[in-house]
């Protein structure tokens, strides 16, 4: 433990805290057909160039509507695909997303980078044939939740975008190094000053209140202890009409949907979408 803590201290002291929010990686570890699914790789140019890639799955049936789905901080799609293989036979187009430098997209992970590449893949499966003259829903998890919500906040495809789900999504990076740092008492005296190495340009919490009119779902669990639940209460407050809150007590970090009774009530909410 001792180690990793130093270890987790040098990385912010040479990168400004980069190392902490991403964790790639580039082996892939199943494809969708692995688990019986029908896919197409998609790979297409970020706003700088950079070569990204992701899975497309199609609806089983006619579809109910096209997801951009946006997965966490560490090892890539593949290992995601978890959280939303159970969509496609429910009626939804998926599309999967690899952030620079995770999987089989280019470059390297940053958090100015990640953005684009978000924006990016909204305009690229607003116009994919499929989903021609659509709107689409972005479901973010954890760090993609809140790269999800500064992206849609100011995201030039907004008309299009029918509504933002952020999953265990935390309000501010700071914030969250901080709380990070002070959980242990090693680097608690130091959560402060190790935090304000990290910028908070990209700020979920002040860039909530732009969401709307879009449809907000914010959905959260009580027993996560990577991203309390309080994170969810802070974009809550700060969000505009029309927003929902799910304060649940069971499910851990980014595992909520595992439970069939939680994907019926997510379905429900996309059912009853405007």
């Amino acid at each position: 433990m001792r180690r990793l803590v130093l270890s987790l201290l040098l990385l912010t002291t040479l990168s400004g805290c980069t190392n902490l929010f991403f964790m790639p990686m580039e082996r892939m570890v199943r494809t969708p057909a692995d688990i019986g699914l029908e896919y197409r790789d998609i790979e297409f140019p970020s706003s700088d160039g950079t070569r990204l890639h992701g899975w497309w799955l199609p609806a089983k049936e006619e579809a109910l509507g096209t997801i951009l789905f946006l997965h966490g901080n560490a090892e890539n799609i593949s290992t995601h695909i978890g959280s939303v293989h159970w969509m496609p036979e429910q009626g939804y187009n998926v599309f999967l997303l690899d952030y620079r430098g995770y999987g089989r997209s280019h470059g390297a992970p940053q958090v100015d980078g990640a953005h684009r590449d978000v924006e990016s893949a909204i305009g690229m499966v607003l116009e994919m044939p499929e989903n021609r003259a659509r709107s689409i829903i972005v479901f973010g998890q954890s760090l993609g939740g809140a790269i999800a919500t500064y992206t849609v906040a100011h995201s030039a495809h907004r008309d299009r975008i029918k509504s933002l789900i952020v999953e265990s999504g935390f309000s501010s990076y700071r914030q969250i190094v901080r709380e990070m740092f002070g959980s242990f008492w090693l680097t608690w005296p130091l959560q402060y000053p190790l935090s304000w190495m990290v910028t908070d340009h990209y700020s979920p919490v002040e860039a909530i209140s732009a969401i709307a009119p879009i449809p907000l779902l914010l959905v959260y669990s009580k027993e996560d202890v990577i991203v309390p639940s309080h994170h969810g209460q802070q974009l809550f407050a700060a969000a505009r009409e029309p927003k929902e809150l799910w304060l649940l007590s069971d499910g851990r970090h980014i595992s909520i949907f595992a439970q069939p009774a939680h994907r019926q009530r997510l379905l429900d909410y996309l059912k009853a979408l405007p």
